[in-house]
C-alpha cells in the first residue's frame, strides 16, 4: 500500500517526522506483533487452520520480510541478508519479487522454527535500528507504509487464532475470560439523517493514509438516514427466529447457495447449547450477549438481514460523510478485550461507528476516479484485489488504535465472516420504508431467547423498570432483607478501623457507585482522601451524586466516570499516580458467577493497579430459612417484583401472561451457593409473547435470578487466581455479612 500525497496516490513522507521519533514508532509496533503471541505455544503459532488464514508464525515472518526486502536491501549499503531461502518463503503476492510458498500450504512451514523467526525479527530490527539513526526523510513514508502493514497483520493474528482455536474441540481462550459487561439494553435503534448533497469523500491528505483512499473526489448523494448503532445479537437472534436462514426471498442468489452449500444457519462461531446460543471468541466459548453486537457475518447475511428489516446497507460514501465530523474513538486493541462491546445506552447521535466492528457498505471496491497504482511492487497491494470484494468501514475491536480513520477502505470477499464485521443499517430518506421490526427490541429478542431455552431464563436487569425500581426500594426497607442495613451497621461500626487503611492522600474508587449512599460513611471516617472516583454506567446517577457529595465534601476533589465498572479501563486523571483504594460494597459480586467474578476481580487489580487495596461487601452463607425470608417476604413484595417482570412483558411485549397462574418462588441452591428467583406455572398453559407461542407444562419453571453467597475460603479461592490476597476481615455476626480487604 502507498501513503497519499495531496499531489495525488503517490508515496510521500510525513513531514516534519523526526527520526527519533519514527525509530520509536517502529520499536512500539513491532513489539507489539510478538506480544499478541508471547503466551502461546510454539504449536499454536505454526498450524493453519484454512487457506484464507496464516500461521502467526507466518505473520511475524512475513512482516520483517516486508523491512528487508523493501527498505534495508536497497537502503542499507553492508546489511546482510538473513537468509536467502526467505524471500521464498515469507513472500505474500508480489508478482514482481518472485515465486513465494503457496499461500494454503503456509502451515507446511514447521521450519524456520519459532526460535528461527525470531531471532530474524532481531537481525532485521537491528538493521532497521541503524538505517533510521541516519537522514529519514527519503524513507519515512515507506517505514510508515511498512508499519501500518505490520499493524494490519497484528489484527490478521488475531482473526487467524480464532479461526485456529475455534476448529479445537477443547475451545480453547487465548486469553482469560472477562467478566460480562453489566449494562442496560442499547435501546431501539434511533435514525439519523443526512441531506446527501455533492459531497467530499477520500483521504484528504494530511498525514498518512493507504493509495486506494484517494485521490479525494466528489460524489452524489440522496438524502438517506443511518441507524445510531450497529445490529446486536438480540436482534439477529430475532431474525434467525422468523426463519432469516431459511427464506430465499431475502437472500442475493449468490448469497443463497452459499446457505445451502455450507449449510449456513447462524453467524459464524455460534453453536446452539442446552442452555441457549454460545459463542467461540478469544476468551473461549461464551453465552451469547444479546445486547452485544453481531459478529463474524459475511455481506450476504448482512444483505440478508437489512433485507428483513425493511432497510439495506449503507453505501461507503455515505458511511464515511456521516463519520467525518466524529473522532476516532472506539473500542480498539488497546482495550484487549478482542470483544465487541454493546452501544453506550447513554450515547447519543451516531454510536459505535469506530471500533468493536467493521461495517459491511453496499460498495463494491473498486479505484476512485483518478486512482492510479503506486510505482513497483508496492503498487500490487491494492489495485490488483480491485474486483469481487465488498468494501467494510469503521474498524474493529482487534485493530490497533490510531491505523483507522473516516477514509479508511477495508475490504474481504461476500462470503467471507473470519474478520471481526457487523453491520449498521441505513435507508432512504422515505417516511415509507419499514423500521426494524418490533420483535427485534433488545427486550424482546431476550425475552424471546430466554423463553425458547430447554430451561426458560430471564435476565434480571429486566426487573428494573419504574414499577420493578419502586418495589425494589420498598424491599430494601423490609424486616426481612437484611443486606442492605446490615451492611450499613457494619460500616458504621467499622469505617475507623477501615480508614486506617487507606493512606493519606489517597483516591477512593468505587464500582457501580449509584447514589454513593454508603460511601459517605466512609468518605466521613478518612478525610486524608485526596479524590473519590465513582464510576457509574448511568450519567443521570452520577450527576445527581456528584453534585450532592461536591456541595456536602467541598475538600475532596469528585473525578466521575461514566463506564461500566467491569470493563473500565483507565481512571479518571485525578485518581492516578497516587495511592488507590477499590470500594465494591452492596454484595453485587454476588451476582456474577464464580468465574466471572474472578474475572471482575482480575480486571480492578488491572484498573487499580499493584499496591491497591480494595474493599469488597459479601454476603455470607447463612441458615437457609434467613436467605430464603429475604426474598420471599411475608408482605409478597419481593413476590410483587417478581411478578412484575410478566407485567412488563404484557405491557410491552403484548404478553398473554396470566398473573394468577404464576406463583413467585425462592430457593436456597446448595451446590451453586446461591439464592436463585423462579416464576413458576401452576398450571399446563400457552402464553403469547410478541407473536410467538410458548408452552409451560404445570410445575415449570422461569429462572428469573441468582444472588450467590460466600464463606470467606470460597471467597478466597475466587479472589486469589486474580492476583488478590485477604489482609483483613470485618463480619457482622448476625445476619452474617463481611466487609473484606484485599490486597493486590
Amino acid at each position: 500500500m502507498a501513503p497519499l500525497d495531496d499531489a495525488g496516490p503517490l508515496p510521500a513522507p510525513l513531514r516534519g517526522l523526526p527520526a527519533r521519533a519514527l525509530a520509536a514508532r517502529y520499536a512500539e509496533v513491532r513489539l507489539a506483533s510478538e506480544a499478541l503471541v508471547a503466551h502461546l505455544s510454539p504449536e499454536d503459532l505454526a498450524a493453519q487452520s484454512m487457506p484464507d488464514a496464516s500461521p502467526s508464525k507466518w505473520h511475524l515472518a512475513h512482516t520483517t520480510w516486508f523491512f528487508e526486502t523493501f527498505l534495508l536491501g536497497p537502503q542499507l549499503a553492508d546489511y546482510a541478508v538473513f537468509d536467502p531461502r526467505y524471500g521464498y518463503l515469507f513472500n505474500s503476492y508480489y508478482e514482481a519479487l518472485g515465486a513465494r510458498q503457496p499461500r494454503p500450504q503456509r502451515g507446511l512451514l514447521t521450519r524456520p522454527s519459532l526460535d528461527e523467526v525470531l531471532a530474524y525479527r532481531a537481525h532485521v530490527d537491528a538493521g532497521m535500528a541503524r538505517l533510521l539513526a541516519g537522514d529519514c526523510d527519503e524513507i519515512t513514508a515507506l517505514v510508515e507504509l511498512g508499519l501500518a502493514h505490520e499493524e494490519q497483520h497484528q489484527e490478521l493474528i488475531l482473526m487467524d487464532l480464532l479461526h485456529l482455536f475455534a476448529q479445537s474441540p477443547l475451545k480453547p481462550a487465548y486469553q482469560r475470560p472477562a467478566p460480562h459487561p453489566v449494562t442496560d439494553e442499547p435501546g431501539p435503534l434511533d435514525w439519523i439523517g443526512f441531506s446527501g448533497g455533492l459531497v467530499e469523500i477520500g483521504h484528504a491528505g494530511d498525514g498518512f493514509g493507504f493509495d486506494n483512499e484517494g485521490p479525494r473526489h466528489k460524489v452524489w448523494l440522496e438524502p438517506f438516514s443511518l441507524a445510531d448503532r450497529l445490529v446486536t445479537n438480540g436482534e439477529w437472534l430475532a431474525f434467525m427466529d422468523d426463519g432469516g436462514y431459511r427464506r430465499p426471498d431475502l437472500w442475493l442468489s449468490e448469497g443463497w447457495a452459499r446457505v445451502q452449500a455450507e449449510g449456513w444457519a447462524s453467524p459464524l462461531y455460534w453453536e446452539e447449547a442446552e442452555d441457549g446460543w454460545r459463542a467461540m471468541t478469544l476468551q473461549g466459548q461464551v453465552p451469547i450477549a444479546p445486547e452485544c453486537p453481531v459478529a463474524h457475518i459475511s455481506y450476504f447475511e448482512a444483505d440478508a438481514f437489512a433485507t428483513w428489516a425493511g432497510a439495506r446497507l449503507p453505501t461507503e460514501a455515505e458511511w464515511e460523510l456521516a463519520a467525518q465530523a466524529l473522532p476516532v474513538r472506539g473500542h480498539f486493541a488497546d482495550r484487549r478485550r478482542f470483544t465487541a462491546h454493546p452501544a453506550d445506552p447513554a450515547g447519543s447521535g451516531l454510536r459505535q461507528m469506530f471500533g468493536d466492528l467493521w461495517e459491511w457498505t453496499r460498495s463494491a471496491y473498486g479505484p476512485y476516479p483518478g486512482f492510479r497504482p503506486a510505482e513497483g511492487a508496492v503498487g500490487e497491494y491494492n489495485g490488483k484485489f480491485m474486483s469481487g470484494q465488498m468494501v467494510l468501514r469503521g474498524g474493529c475491536c482487534a485493530t490497533p488504535p490510531g491505523h483507522t480513520r473516516a477514509s479508511y477502505r477495508n475490504f474481504f470477499h461476500p462470503e467471507q465472516r473470519w474478520m471481526f464485521s457487523g453491520l449498521r443499517l441505513a435507508r432512504d430518506a422515505d417516511p415509507k420504508v419499514a423500521m426494524v421490526p418490533r420483535a427485534a427490541s433488545a427486550f424482546a429478542t431476550d425475552v424471546l431467547a430466554g423463553l425458547s431455552r430447554p430451561h426458560k431464563q430471564l435476565s434480571a436487569k429486566y426487573f428494573y423498570d419504574a414499577d420493578g425500581s419502586r418495589l425494589f426500594e420498598d424491599i430494601c426497607d423490609l424486616p426481612e432483607y437484611y443486606p442492605t442495613r446490615t451492611e450499613t451497621a457494619l460500616l458504621r461500626a467499622k469505617a475507623g478501623e477501615m480508614a486506617r487503611a487507606i493512606p493519606g492522600g489517597a483516591a477512593l474508587v468505587e464500582f457501580g457507585s449509584g447514589a454513593s449512599t454508603k460511601t459517605r460513611i466512609l468518605l466521613d471516617a478518612a478525610p486524608q482522601l485526596s479524590v473519590y472516583a465513582p464510576i457509574d454506567i448511568s450519567p443521570d446517577a452520577l450527576a445527581g451524586a456528584v453534585e450532592a457529595l461536591r456541595r456536602d465534601y467541598p475538600d475532596l476533589e469528585i473525578a466521575p466516570l461514566v463506564d461500566d465498572f467491569t470493563t473500565a479501563l483507565d481512571l479518571p486523571p485525578a485518581a492516578r499516580n497516587r495511592p488507590v483504594v477499590g470500594f465494591f460494597p452492596g454484595s453485587t459480586i454476588g451476582n456474577f458467577r464464580p468465574d466471572e467474578a474472578t474475572a471482575f476481580l482480575t480486571s480492578a487489580r488491572k484498573l487499580l493497579g499493584e499496591g491497591a487495596a480494595f474493599l469488597v461487601g459479601i454476603d455470607l452463607i447463612k441458615a437457609p430459612e434467613i436467605l430464603i425470608a429475604a426474598y420471599d417476604d411475608a408482605q409478597g413484595v419481593t413476590a410483587a417484583f417478581n411478578m412484575n417482570l410478566l407485567t412488563r412483558m404484557n405491557r410491552e411485549l403484548d404478553a398473554t401472561f396470566d398473573l394468577a397462574a404464576f406463583r413467585h418462588l425462592a430457593v436456597w441452591n446448595p451446590d451453586e451457593g446461591r439464592i436463585e428467583m423462579h416464576l413458576e406455572s401452576q398450571a399446563e398453559q400457552t402464553v403469547r409473547v410478541a407473536g410467538r407461542t410458548f408452552r409451560f407444562a404445570a410445575g415449570e419453571r422461569l429462572h428469573t435470578e441468582n444472588c450467590h453467597k460466600f464463606t470467606l475460603a470460597g471467597f478466597e479461592a475466587l479472589a486469589r487466581p486474580a492476583g488478590w490476597r485477604i489482609e483483613t476481615v470485618w463480619q457482622w455476626p448476625d445476619p452474617a455479612f463481611a466487609m473484606v480487604l484485599l490486597h493486590a
